[in-house]
């Protein structure tokens, strides 16, 4: 029988199983993972092979010791306005209503103006803050607080202009859907801490996320590296708790059925999915009596929930953030927090004061929270959202829109907090117009190779083989910011 009658009959799959083809064609597909092991022996990494789904979650060392083991990411989904929070330009106070210079716009693409639409300046009070100094907008008072503990990336570039892209590159490093994303690719690397919560979990607070799951997908790894998405009310996942009727002896019964028949197909097929959907039911299983121990906030003290700012009874972003503390207090390698709303095309002032006002107190109480706990130093916030905003206005009476700003790749800010990250510093500036980076550029790349340098990796030895091809988080690019990683980091 030749390797093509055995391909139309594994095609078949009441004939054969995947192992089968493997076994009976195994000769020409030998030589190719023989020349695939020849060119791998020629690079330096310590993931020489996939893990496997089995092995996925079991914790693991990295490359180097890295100062952070754990990442919260407050994602502000829509874009900030880095013009009017952290990057103060009195110079386009002076120019406001006039165009910006032609040198300054040549080349620039927009969503929703012309180039040449009049500039916009700062809509709010600066004042410098901390030891540090740092500048901070009037309306992020609780962010003033912990400014010596913050590190400010005011370089931030990226090659997306919209919001979906913007926010799936950031996340995975590539702009369309199907790429593992940072949380997955950490996973991978370090494994789980957490026996008994998902060791990536996905919270939303906001109207909606642009970019959708494939934010936080896995791609084309295990499901086992997949966020897995919490409610903001009630079970943080749905049918977590038992219907009427199940008592706890039949459900352990029934999942070890199921658990045997599992292990029976992937015996047959082995397909690492059914590893991945074994481990799913047994951490469901879990959750169910970890989960109400997480969400019951009225344990925490009168003190800590005015600190956030959090009802315990209503979903909001406080509420998301102390779960995120004490999701890291119990092993949770990665949290995201997405709070949708900063797409300020229309009345930045009043975006700006709503949406600060939802998360400034939470945000810097998650800080301070972890700091005092002595957790901040072994866990790294990442606070930003997908691009910046323009320094000239935005005003279509078409579409009921005034006083606000469009979208702007060039320029933006993102902070960072803990983890091996230096405190109290501002990295990278901007031109005089907020408009383009003029000094110690950092594209999106390299702030996920800094990221996963704190976490213990070398960003391009950290690969996953798929279809012949070794990824990365970072594809071909990126490039550490040494600058901004404390000393002992």
């Amino acid at each position: 029988m030749s390797c093509h009658d055995h391909l139309y009959a594994w095609s078949n799959p009441q004939v054969n199983s995947r192992r089968w083809f493997l076994k009976e064609c195994g000769l020409g597909l030998g030589k190719l993972a023989l020349a695939s092991l020849l060119t791998d022996s020629f690079v330096s990494k310590s993931f020489a092979a996939n893990i496997s789904a089995a092995e996925g979650l079991k914790p693991r060392a990295p490359h180097f010791p890295g100062k952070a083991k754990h990442v919260v990411q407050l994602f502000m989904a829509g874009a900030p306005s880095h013009l009017d929070l952290f990057d103060y330009k009195p110079e386009l106070a002076k120019l406001e209503g006039k165009p910006l210079p032609p040198s300054v716009i040549a080349g620039q693409r927009y969503a929703f103006i012309r180039p040449d639409a009049a500039v916009l300046g700062p809509q709010f009070k600066f004042t410098k803050h901390g030891q540090s100094g740092a500048e901070i907008s009037e309306v992020l008072p609780h962010l003033a607080e912990i400014v010596d503990d913050v590190c400010f990336v005011k370089s931030m570039k990226t090659d997306q202009f919209n919001h979906a892209p913007g926010q799936i590159f950031l996340n995975t490093g590539f702009a369309q859907p199907g790429r593992p994303s940072l949380g997955s690719w950490v996973l991978y690397g370090l494994g789980s801490a957490s026996q008994n919560l998902p060791a990536y979990v996905v919270m939303s607070t906001g109207s909606g996320i642009s970019g959708g799951s494939a934010n936080w997908s896995s791609g084309f790894m295990p499901s086992i590296y997949a966020g897995v998405r919490f409610r903001n009310q009630g079970d943080p996942i749905l049918d977590v708790s038992n219907p009427k009727g199940v008592d706890p002896k039949l459900q352990r019964a029934s999942l070890d059925l199921i658990e045997e028949l599992n292990h029976a197909r992937l015996g047959i097929v082995g397909d690492p999915e059914i590893e991945s959907r074994i481990a799913s039911y047994e951490m469901a299983y879990r959750l169910q009596t970890s989960a109400p121990e997480l969400m019951d906030l009225k344990k925490e003290s009168k003190e800590t929930l005015e600190m956030y700012g959090c009802d315990p009874d209503k979903p909001s972003f406080a509420r998301a953030c102390l779960l995120a503390r004490r999701m890291i207090e119990r092993g949770v390698r990665f949290v995201n927090i997405y709070h949708e709303g900063w797409d300020a095309h229309s009345d930045v002032v009043g975006n700006l004061k709503k949406n600060c006002g939802e998360t400034d107190q939470a945000s810097a109480a998650l800080v301070k929270d972890l700091k005092q706990r002595g957790l901040l130093d072994e866990t790294m916030v990442i606070w930003g959202g997908e691009f910046g905003r323009t320094p000239m206005v935005e005003s279509n009476a078409a579409l009921n829109r005034s006083l606000g700003r469009d979208h702007h790749p060039a320029a933006f800010t993102t902070w960072l907090a803990g983890g091996g990250i230096k405190p109290g510093l501002s990295y990278g500036a901007t031109d005089d117009m907020g408009f383009h980076v003029v000094q110690d550029e950092v594209q999106v790349y390299d702030l996920q190779a800094t990221i996963l340098r704190c976490l213990g990796f070398d960003h391009e030895r950290l690969t996953y083989t798929h279809q012949g091809r070794q990824f990365r988080l970072t594809d071909v690019h990126g490039q550490v910011v040494e600058k901004i990683l404390a000393a002992d980091g």
